[in-house]
């Protein structure tokens, strides 16, 4: 399960609820594109609309052999999932704070698919804390490593 591109800002800026795994409706050249690994997710967000969720600011970048039938880099996009797991979704999203942001592209049996996760927004002082923690998780693996390196 090799990723196509991921989506650093999500884990960052959201605390993650819960993901799914979905379908990704796409046209020959973004596929072709997302071969060649030109595409960008931090900006990407979803939505329930109509019993189907549509992905949204995912930037797919136009395939550079492509001919005047090429794909619209910034379109919107179809997610394939089930219906009771589109309903969870509508009622997850539907939460106050409560967003769909995708983690990663990646391809799974020749298909595209999109890791999907609800995500609650982290207030500032919650990136520092978490910033904070990384850190110290850094320093303290840092020293046991130099540690062992001395026996």
């Amino acid at each position: 399960m090799a990723d196509i591109v991921t989506n650093a800002k999500a884990r960052r800026d959201y605390h993650i609820l819960e993901t799914f795994e979905a379908g990704l409706v796409l046209r020959g050249t973004e596929v072709k594109s997302l071969r060649a690994g030109k595409a960008q997710i931090s900006d990407a967000f979803a939505r329930v609309e109509k019993g189907e969720v549509w992905l949204y600011n995912s930037h797919i970048e136009e395939y550079s052999h492509g001919n005047r039938q090429n794909h619209v880099p910034k379109g919107k996009r179809k997610l394939l999932l089930n219906r009771n797991e589109i309903r969870k979704l509508f009622e997850l999203a539907a939460v106050k704070g409560n967003s769909l942001v995708p983690l990663s592209f990646y391809w799974k049996n020749g298909k595209v698919k999109v890791n999907l996760a609800v995500g609650k927004g982290k207030a500032y002082h919650d990136k520092r804390e978490d910033l904070k923690k990384k850190t110290a998780d850094r320093d303290i693996k840092r020293a046991m490593m130099s540690d062992t390196k001395g026996r």
